[in-house]
């Protein structure tokens, strides 16, 4: 693989119910040993519970918009400057919000109690689309790290 590896989008399909790829990309995190059916199962029964506990949206549209709720607009990255090591804030490319906002649902969702998996992710992503969860507090803390050390800025990369 090359040093710097840039992932073919093209190769990646709709998924089968809405066609939208962004909701394909999420299945395809949400799969593990290569279980794809199982992580769909889990995936399109937790869109189920949300459209039958909201009705003001489409399940589509309600998991679009937790994921933007979520979704980091600045980081911080260490950068060493002489002897002394510095947290830079610096903004997140697309991407990796994305892959950010994944990561951290499903954390959150795997997280909690003893429930079936579809109900957990269906609760994380409704809080998600609430501004409230495990996973805006996750966001609110980078959010604050990256306020705390706005001194460095000028150190960016």
């Amino acid at each position: 693989m090359p040093r710097k590896f840039k992932s073919n989008d093209k190769l990646l399909r709709p998924d089968p119910v809405y066609g939208d790829k962004g909701i394909e990309r999420f299945i395809n995190n949400i799969m593990k040993c290569g279980k794809k059916s199982t992580a769909q199962r889990i995936f399109y029964k937790a869109l189920d519970r949300i459209s039958r506990q909201t009705k003001e949206k489409p399940p589509n549209e309600i998991f679009h918009i937790a994921m933007d709720n979520a979704r980091p607009r600045i980081e911080v990255k260490s950068r060493r400057v002489g002897g002394a090591t510095y947290q830079v804030p610096v903004p997140v490319k697309d991407k990796r919000a994305y892959s950010l906002v994944t990561k951290w649902l499903l954390n959150a969702a795997r997280s909690r109690g003893n429930k079936p998996s579809h109900v957990r992710l269906a609760e994380e992503l409704l809080a998600a689309y609430r501004g409230e969860g495990n996973v805006i507090k996750k966001r609110d803390d980078v959010h604050k790290m990256a306020e705390a050390n706005r001194a460095f800025a000028h150190l960016a990369f």
